[in-house]
């Protein structure tokens, strides 16, 4: 789940906010929206799209900026706020909440709701024109399983939490005291094991499922990145790790642009490796010296955040579907707004209608009952 409001015990029990984490969570939602609603009539991969406007289309540059980092580091930062998360609870309660906030809706709540998406990811890709013959109730599941959507993140959260917990009860904390000492040099060259890791434990049809890159990320985030004194050295070179990450950044644009940037045979690259790693030292620096920043607005989109995430690709989807179809004369420009706007002010409102409705909020959005939203 998108983690909000991270607080951890400072001198004197005083809690300090991890006011930074926050921006980094949010902004990096906004821009996996963003993302999204440029990805579904993208010219560069065939997955689960509505198709390109034209064969040529520069907005598609946007997918290779942001792409080989922005989940890298939402685990990273999740696994930062596992690390705080288990300073005020024990590893029950952790487990506990975590089942209710991850699981839940990435399980049940795809039976409730969730097959919705699934309805229109099947209408998108013609799935539904080979399945004539297919029983209802498997049918019914099979759209289910299908509108997992970027439900897979927080499914993948939950296992991480569990093989943490197991970790934590045999290292006793003497491994992460260790990591606390790890200076600059240390930090860049992570970059090998995150390429390594890059290339294994990847599941073969589902690329999403990447459980050595995103795992080692989990890991470094709980490990090296939730010291304080860390971060603290990120934040002192930010300017060196924000050039390292735009410098690779232009250079992954360069040697990849046209090229199937969701598949391994780009993924599993050293230049998108190295731009996956520095673009996530760079913004985790960047924002620790200049994302500590709180307003009004800001704290509205971390309070609604987690409801952006579950709901926008929905909203993308079925608006998309139906200018599709059914408005095929708009201009390109049009429909990309419509569909932004749908998603953001789409998401917003079902976020505030579901979370509203005792069994849904629970199912859908893992909020226990007694929770006020």
């Amino acid at each position: 789940m998108i983690e909000k409001n991270v607080k951890i015990f400072g001198k004197g029990g005083r809690n300090m906010r991890k006011v930074y984490l926050d921006n980094i969570r949010w902004i990096t939602v906004v821009l996996v929206v963003i993302y999204h609603v440029i990805y579904i009539f993208n010219g560069v991969t065939q997955h689960g799209i509505i198709g390109p406007f034209s064969k040529h289309q520069p907005q598609d540059i946007y997918q290779y900026i942001v792409y080989p980092w922005f989940m890298l580091l939402l685990f990273v930062v999740s696994g930062m706020s596992a690390r705080y998360e288990l300073i005020k609870r024990t590893e029950k309660e952790f487990i506990s909440v975590r089942t209710r906030k991850y699981l839940v809706p990435s399980t049940i709540g795809l039976l409730v709701f969730g097959w919705i998406l699934g309805y229109y990811n099947m209408l998108m890709s013609g799935a539904f024109n080979s399945m004539n013959n297919v029983p209802g109730p498997i049918l019914f599941l099979i759209m289910a399983v299908s509108g997992s959507g970027p439900l897979w993140y927080i499914q993948m959260l939950w296992l991480f939490s569990l093989i943490l917990v197991l970790i934590r009860r045999i290292e006793k904390d003497r491994f992460y005291n260790i990591c606390g000492k790890a200076n600059l040099l240390t930090l860049i060259l992570l970059v090998i094991p995150v390429y390594g890791a890059a290339q294994i434990l990847n599941t073969p049809i589902i690329v999403v499922y990447r459980f050595g890159i995103y795992g080692l990320g989990f890991m470094i985030g709980y490990f090296v990145l939730s010291h304080e004194v860390v971060m603290d050295r990120l934040g002192k070179n930010w300017l060196l790790l924000s050039i390292l990450a735009f410098a690779s950044c232009i250079a992954f644009v360069i040697l990849y642009k046209g090229q199937p940037y969701p598949d391994h045979v780009v993924l599993d690259t050293i230049m998108c490796n190295v731009y996956a790693w520095f673009g996530t030292l760079g913004i985790l620096a960047f924002m620790k010296k200049w994302g500590n920043f709180t307003n009004a607005f800001s704290k509205w989109m971390c309070r609604k955040s987690w409801g952006l995430y579950v709901f926008h690709y929905l909203m993308i989807a079925v608006s998309g579907w139906y200018l599709h179809t059914l408005c095929p004369f708009l201009a390109p420009v049009i429909v990309y707004l419509l569909v932004a706007i749908a998603a953001f002010a789409g998401s917003y409102l079902l976020y505030e209608i579901m979370s509203r409705i005792p069994f849904i909020r629970w199912c859908v959005l893992g909020i226990k009952k007694e929770k006020k939203v």
